[in-house]
């Protein structure tokens, strides 16, 4: 039976979680669905960012430190995130990028397996994990006398051999929103003596996280994506406190130091997860990521993450369903997992060559295993124009390229159940139909390419 727009009306009338959109300021006009690259901007976040520069540095200033608690906001944040992902009080710090925050805590993971089993000498991870990941991976196995080893996600399991030391994965695929099972994979990895780290940026506020159920070793996410923090918002970090007060991480700054008003020439790593510092915070990011974080604690009184993840399944089945109905025939394929324990919050489309390519029935192999014609870059597929077309109409996406081989070119579309209704799904499915129906995104101003995709 076709889902109509009254239908979706009605979805929206019944959505317990439909309060918290007013959370939000979403410019009019705009369906946004890429918060799984950068989060909307929450409504309390210019009076408290205002307040922040006018009262605590502007007037306050350097008492601030003490009288507005700045000194310990990276620990304040960290708890709330903490929250969202399966971790206790005190073991999550909002911190640094995710780039840095990884290499700390890989250079970590190295020197447990350095020191616990020398013999190991490779890292495995995913070939289409996020590059940043990979490029972190590859200077520290460098550095190190390791290996880098990458495979597809198919090939996972049996890669995790006695030569291993370290599994290296993204929770939830940037590209296909793919996601893998952490409590089997840690497990699996464990009973081969394998360290786990986990990236968690596509899922920290998008999908139930348990990082302690799991026993995952060490972990990371970025502030911006689905916790809403901002352009460049801290990210955080977390370690098993089985872990933390093993070793020192690699960049020894004042911040993790046990006593940093000491002033003393020589580096004691503070205990626990504060170690994890290094120099002296972003108070007005922080200050912007928990108006952020605010917003995702906001559903727990509708039942928090897993509320939030019930409706992220139905917005993204009723977006793989529309797009099946009305945009057939148009090439479109399904990139991202139609089950729902390996789908992220996001929907993956890959555009075939021609307009006879095989419809979205049935549920996929894992992108890696995909054959789908196309070039990368938006070439011949015209994904890239698409998604442009989209834009311009409103509805907003982004697009990532290809490499010429099994990984296709993607129109991404990130569903973020705090602000995105089911209304939202089916006017953004029309007018993606409109844009392919007119061919309008062939135009020349959506074929020309921005720096940032």
């Amino acid at each position: 039976m076709t889902t109509t727009l009254q239908d979706c009306q009605a979805l929206d009338a019944a959505d317990p979680l439909r309060g918290l959109r007013s959370q939000f300021n979403i410019p009019a006009g705009t369906i946004y669905l890429d918060g799984n690259s950068l989060g909307v901007m929450p409504a309390s976040a210019p009076a408290r960012v205002a307040e922040m520069v006018t009262q605590e540095w502007g007037t306050d200033l350097i008492q601030s430190w003490n009288k507005h608690g700045w000194f310990q906001m990276p620990g304040k944040v960290g708890d709330k995130i903490a929250r969202l992902i399966g971790a206790g009080p005190g073991e999550v710090v909002a911190t640094d990028s995710t780039s840095v925050n990884l290499f700390k805590v890989l250079s970590a993971a190295l020197k447990m397996v350095q020191t616990d089993a020398p013999q190991r000498r490779r890292i495995v991870s995913e070939r289409s994990n996020f590059p940043t990941d990979l490029y972190i991976a590859e200077a520290l196995c460098r550095q190190h006398g390791m290996e880098l080893v990458l495979v597809e996600p198919e090939d996972i399991a049996v890669s995790l051999t006695a030569e291993v030391g370290i599994l290296m994965l993204t929770h939830v695929n940037y590209r296909t929103g793919a996601m893998h099972d952490m409590a089997a994979v840690t497990a699996a990895a464990h009973a081969e003596g394998i360290l786990t780290v986990w990236d968690l940026a596509h899922s920290a506020g998008a999908v139930p996280v348990d990082l302690t159920r799991a026993k995952a070793d060490f972990a990371v996410g970025c502030g911006y994506k689905y916790l809403n923090g901002g352009p460049g918002a801290p990210a955080f970090v977390w370690v098993n406190p089985l872990h933390t007060d093993r070793f020192w991480q690699p960049l020894a700054g004042w911040w993790g130091h046990a006593a940093p008003f000491a002033f003393t020439p020589d580096y004691q790593p503070a205990p626990g997860i504060t170690r994890y510092q290094c120099g002296t915070q972003p108070m007005i990011s922080l200050a912007a990521l928990e108006c952020g974080v605010d917003t995702v604690l906001a559903a727990e009184a509708q039942g928090g993450m897993a509320a939030l993840r019930t409706k992220s399944l139905a917005l993204t089945d009723l977006f793989i369903q529309l797009v099946e109905e009305r945009c057939a025939g148009h090439g479109l394929g399904l990139a991202t997992p139609r089950e729902h324990a390996q789908r992220g919050s996001q929907v993956c489309l890959r555009r075939e060559h021609g307009p006879h390519a095989p419809p979205l029935r049935g549920s996929l192999p894992p992108e890696g295993a995909v054959t789908a014609l196309g070039r990368p870059g938006g070439g011949d597929s015209g994904a890239y124009a698409i998604v442009q077309a989209l834009i311009a109409r409103g509805v907003i996406g982004d697009f990532r390229a290809g490499d010429g081989g099994i990984h296709k070119d993607i129109l991404r579309f990130g569903f973020t159940p705090l602000y995105i209704g089911f209304e939202d799904v089916w006017y953004s499915v029309e007018h993606l139909k409109q844009v392919l129906d007119s061919g309008e995104w062939q135009r020349p101003e959506f074929n020309r390419k921005h720096a940032v995709t």
